[in-house]
């Protein structure tokens, strides 16, 4: 049984880092694609950014670019989002999500984790 959970989120002033964390027990799938996506209040869920297990190749939604970093450890099951220069708008409920496709669509992710608040104050 695949399990996700996200962990990390929290309160930082603008300007601050977080690292969230993806604990993908039982997603052992070489081909497969963790991805972070966030909840703002009142909006739609968007895709952040995504990894490839396989390759490393990874994605990142223009907003992000530059300011967060995706990464993997497969020994440990593990992805993690390293989140600097945070702005009030990446306030949001991250979660992380897995599949064996690639691309920042909710449909390709058959596994969901709960999601972790993450709040930039100004």
């Amino acid at each position: 049984e695949v399990q996700l959970q996200a962990s990390g989120g929290g309160s930082v002033q603008s300007g601050g880092s977080l690292r969230l964390s993806c604990a993908a027990n039982g997603f052992t799938i070489d081909g497969g694609t963790v991805a972070w996506f966030r909840q703002a209040p009142g909006k739609e869920r968007e895709g952040v950014s995504c990894i490839a297990r396989a390759n490393g190749d990874t994605y990142y939604t223009d907003s992000v670019k530059g300011r967060f970093t995706i990464s993997s450890d497969n020994a440990k099951n593990m992805v993690y989002l390293q989140m600097s220069s945070l702005k009030p708008e990446d306030t949001a409920v991250y979660y992380c999500a897995a599949g064996t496709g690639w691309g920042m669509e909710e449909w390709e992710y058959d596994y969901w984790g709960r999601g972790t608040l993450v709040t930039v104050s100004s």
